[in-house]
């Protein structure tokens, strides 16, 4: 699926993270930044040491307590298909989604857009943050993702292209439903 805003395509897809082509994906990351599990590890695993090492160097630097909920980093991709990894970390919502969660998540989001603005990064991939592990309702979820993305264009116009890629059927479907009815809402 596909929508255009602007001159930016916002796009939805199943497949893996790992294997997209955009000059960054976003990393659903921990606080420690320092690799886990779900997308995480498997960002850490493809793109190798360089991450991590990058990563090390940030929580010394800049967040020794961890990278707070919302907030967002670049490192380098490494072995990476993409040139850019920018790590963000999204609520905890253990099935629950209320309006500290939806802002957090927002925020995790539109974060990691002005982070790609300010490194020049035109083309972006994000993953379902928080619908894994942090148990956050698929579908909200969906709508805060696609709200921030719609929102952080509506502000920029600068990004070309953001894509969601979606790990299962399921997921995309509620990305599919909750783009169009923000669409609708525009």
């Amino acid at each position: 699926m596909e929508y255009k805003i602007g001159k930016t395509r916002i796009i939805l897809k199943t497949g893996d993270i790992t294997e997209e082509d955009t000059q960054a994906i976003v990393n659903a990351a921990n606080s420690t930044l320092m690799g886990g599990g779900g997308v995480d590890g498997a960002i850490h695993r493809k793109g190798g040491p360089s991450i991590l090492e990058e990563c090390k160097k940030i929580r010394e630097k800049e967040y020794p307590e961890g990278l707070p909920t919302g907030e967002a980093v670049i490192t380098t991709g490494g072995n990476l298909k993409a040139k850019y990894v920018i790590h963000t970390v999204g609520p905890v919502c253990h099935g629950k989604f209320t309006e500290r969660e939806e802002k957090l998540l927002y925020n995790a989001y539109y974060n990691s857009l002005k982070i790609a603005k300010e490194n020049k990064v035109k083309t972006i991939s994000f993953p379902s943050i928080s619908t894994g592990a942090y148990r956050c309702p698929i579908y909200n979820a969906a709508k805060t993702a696609i709200r921030a993305a719609v929102d952080f264009i509506k502000k920029e116009n600068y990004l070309e292209q953001i894509r969601f890629v979606l790990f299962t059927e399921e997921i995309y479907e509620k990305y599919a439903e909750a783009l169009k009815e923000i669409i609708d809402e525009i």
